[in-house]
């Protein structure tokens, strides 16, 4: 008898909880789509690229689509337009410099402008100094303490420019293939992370210069390559909320929201764009991980 009790409440207890089983089926509202600018110019000779796509659902995974069609130029203090034009109707927006000669100078303002379906977007850049990438070097280590597998991590060396704030942004490339995750959203504020001591004209600090390590360890005859951008407060401030947007996650992770955008729609009754437009000066230096860049 006690038996046959034990099993009814098992029983009453299973289908309980297989009636309380409810699929819902959620419905989300889907806004208009925004244009979505990927402008960055450099003082770099040869092709220089500005994407533009419009933005697609929250939970909508495939690739945004390419906005054709639109008239973009870019243009600076001394009078010279440069027309982008999209050959491939991909929504890559392309300008290619003459010989011996380049877009961006160091201390000029660049505007974007942007036409696309009656809408006239614009942005401005100011085109700051950089400094250059003295060095770059590995040592050879474990990929942990514990583990038996062996590689090279890599360090650069740079110093701040004195005399002013700067900001930068570092990007660096595995045997060609530029490192991208949310962790490789590298910026600075002079040789430092933002509201530290007073670094003006010192050596890049630590964390920065061993930064451009991917999750594996470098093996023998990598190729890295380390560039420093300079960027605006602007731009900088740009970076750390977006580095912050895509990284936000898990149990203590904060409401999505948009990140703030330099490109202004001339109609202010008109569609808001996303995106930014930076000028940056480039300094960059590859090295090999061969015998004589390897320290002990």
């Amino acid at each position: 008898m006690k038996l046959n009790i034990f099993f009814a409440l098992w029983l009453f207890s299973t289908f309980a909880l297989f009636g309380c089983e409810t699929v819902i089926d959620a419905k989300h509202d889907t806004g208009p789509s925004q244009l979505t600018v990927d402008a960055t110019i450099t003082d770099q000779p040869g092709l220089q690229s500005i994407r533009l796509t419009q933005t697609a659902a929250y939970f909508d995974n495939s690739p945004s689509p390419a906005v054709t069609g639109a008239t973009v130029s870019v243009s600076d203090g001394a009078g010279r337009t440069f027309a982008f034009t999209d050959p491939d109707n991909d929504g890559y927006y392309v300008w290619q410099t003459e010989e011996g000669d380049t877009l961006g100078r160091i201390g000029q303002t660049y505007g974007l402008s942007i036409t696309y379906q009656g809408n006239t977007y614009r942005a401005s850049s100011t085109m700051n100094r950089v400094p250059p990438v003295d060095s770059i070097i590995f040592r050879k280590q474990k990929l942990n303490p514990l583990s038996s597998i062996e590689g090279y991590q890599a360090e650069f060396y740079a110093r701040d420019l004195p005399g002013a704030t700067d900001y930068y942004r570092i990007r660096y490339f595995r045997n060609g293939v530029l490192q991208n995750r949310a962790r490789d959203i590298i910026t600075l504020k002079d040789a430092s992370f933002s509201g530290s001591a007073n670094t003006d004209g010192f050596m890049f600090i630590q964390p920065f210069r061993q930064s451009i390590n991917p999750d594996s360890l470098y093996a023998h005859n990598d190729s890295v390559n380390v560039e420093i951008r300079s960027i605006t407060p602007e731009a900088y401030a740009f970076w750390q909320q977006f580095a912050q947007q895509i990284s936000n996650g898990g149990l203590f992770a904060t409401p999505p929201a948009n990140v703030p955008t330099n490109v202004v729609n001339t109609n202010s009754g008109g569609p808001a764009a996303m995106g930014f437009f930076t000028a940056s000066a480039v300094r960059s230096r590859s090295m090999r991980v061969v015998g004589e860049n390897i320290r002990e």
